[in-house]
């Protein structure tokens, strides 16, 4: 392979949907060694990745020395847990359920996946609300303290209560997936995944455990929400629960619902708005606009290649259609792709090292029963083997969950680039379901939060696009009040609906 190709992957790895970036460019089989030697495309990934300021030791989570949790012999090994945050949440610490787990994956030679469940500070009745990360390959811990979990890191190290932690209104689960990253981890190269079909199996399983674990929480409402490439995860994960909801294996889970924000869904429809949302957001010229224009027919044979053939033909498509990126952010400098309001500084876009301080610190790893692990805040080598999952288009089983009346959100910051709204919602209008019409012909309208427009929405029976004002690619962080208010609006089936003349569907 050509260096310059080597190069258009590796800076495609950092640059597109979620906090980090890192791969050795073109994957050449479904293997993925652990123990793979270092070489130079990685180790310009490991550049990458510290221009979020972070320093994973290894590559993925392989637990050396772990034995403890390892022969565990339940499926959860899970303890409840108190970190003792800062502030008044209005309720003491030890009255909220915080537990932290490993789940022993049955379909898999060695692997454990990590989990955080944080019960509603309002009442255990809440909904049930998942959440996952992207990258591929970042652990959700990256959320948990900068997002719309229950706590933020301060820089002495301590925590502090989040007034708008997403805990307010569900019972909030948090899961480090797919497996070898944060704290979730494999001895085993062969529980590496590589597709949707492995991710969503894994988390299937898990949560039959957790409802297993949990009963009193199974007949709650369920909704699974996340970010980035969680564009991917979120459809894969919600058929497999409709899936295995109709065979009626093992509990019935009761699905409601997913949200994706700012997420890669459908990458042909995705990839061509690039160059329109970098037109109308002043980051090129017309003049550019049309030279790199020239590049998408290329990029869409590519994908329906990768379609059709897979393998190689993926990254092929992955490598192509990132030069229409790659072109557009040679033209705009040093902008933070995650938030073209704001730039990045030297080599530092975001500073999100408090949170490997913090989890690598010995009396946290006590408190959440991991014993020696080292967190891994991103993998390298997850993210090198989901390389050929990521042209993909899982927008394709999105129809027919609407069709079971499955409520879908698809919510986008108006200032990220990498996963940008535009993209996202043009595939959401294009997209054939039996109210398609309907809903392209439905009104735009504001979405308000104390008054104020905080976003622009339309809605059509269960399917709401809504873009939201202030934000960047990360919105609970950037907005963390709208965003709380759109989660418990949604969930509760009171996010204004818009309808057309004359016609009628139920909330």
């Amino acid at each position: 392979m050509a260096p310059s190709t080597f190069f258009h992957i590796i800076f495609s790895v950092f640059v597109f949907c979620l906090c980090s970036s890192f791969s050795d460019a073109a994957y050449p089989s479904n293997r993925v060694s652990i123990s793979s030697p270092s070489h130079l495309p990685k180790l310009q990934a490991e550049k990458l990745i510290r221009e979020l300021n972070l320093f994973p030791k290894s590559s993925i989570n392989t637990a050396a020395g772990n034995a403890s949790v390892s022969a565990a012999p339940k499926n959860i090994v899970e303890k409840q847990f108190s970190l003792n945050p800062l502030g008044d949440p209005g309720l003491s610490v030890q009255e909220f359920g915080h537990h932290a787990g490993y789940y022993r994956l049955p379909h898999t030679q060695a692997a454990r996946m990590f989990y955080l469940f944080f019960e509603s500070r309002k009442s255990k009745s809440e909904p049930v609300v998942i959440w996952l990360t992207g990258g591929p390959g970042c652990g959700s811990e990256v959320a948990l303290f900068y997002e719309n979990g229950p706590f933020h890191i301060a820089d002495n190290m301590s925590l502090i209560w989040n007034d708008y932690g997403w805990d307010k209104v569900s019972n909030l689960l948090f899961v480090d997936q797919p497996t070898g990253t944060g704290f979730s981890y494999t001895t085993n190269e062969d529980d590496v995944r590589h597709d949707e079909k492995g991710v969503s199996n894994d988390l299937y399983d898990f949560l039959q455990a957790f409802f297993t674990e949990h009963p009193q929480y199974a007949k709650n409402d369920f909704y699974i929400t996340g970010e980035s490439y969680a564009g991917h995860y979120i459809p894969a994960f919600a058929a497999r629960v409709d899936q295995g909801n109709k065979a009626k294996e093992g509990i019935r889970i009761n699905l409601k619902g997913f949200a994706i924000g700012n997420g890669l869904t459908n990458p042909e429809i995705q990839y061509k708005a690039y160059t329109e949302y970098a037109l109308n957001m002043r980051l090129i010229q017309q003049s550019d606009y049309d030279k790199i224009n020239n590049l998408i027919p290329t990029c869409e044979q590519t994908i329906r290649t990768c379609e059709s053939d897979g393998g190689d033909a993926c990254l092929s498509s992955y490598a192509t259609c990132n030069d229409i990126f790659n072109s557009i952010m040679q033209i705009a400098g040093d902008i933070n792709y995650y938030d073209i309001r704001k730039k990045c500084e030297g080599n530092l876009c975001y500073d999100f090292s408090n949170m490997e301080r913090f989890l690598n610190q010995k009396s946290v790893k006590d408190a959440l029963g991991v014993g020696n692990i080292e967190f891994v805040s991103c993998s390298s080598t997850v993210y090198e083997a989901m390389l050929m999952d990521w042209m993909r288009n899982l927008e394709v089983g999105i129809p027919a969950l609407l069709e079971d009346g499955i409520r879908v959100l698809i919510y986008a910051g108006e200032y990220d680039l990498i996963c940008n709204w535009l993209g996202n919602s043009r595939w959401v209008h294009a997209m054939e379901w039996s109210g398609k019409k309907e809903f392209g012909a439905a009104r735009t309208i504001p979405f308000t939060v104390d008054g104020a427009e905080a976003g622009q929405m339309k809605s059509h029976g269960p399917l709401t696009f809504l873009k939201v004002h202030d934000a960047g690619h990360m919105v609970p962080m950037d907005q963390p009040k709208a965003s709380l208010q759109m989660l418990e609006s949604w969930m509760q089936g009171k996010l204004p609906l818009t309808r057309t003349e004359g016609s009628t569907y139920p909330n």
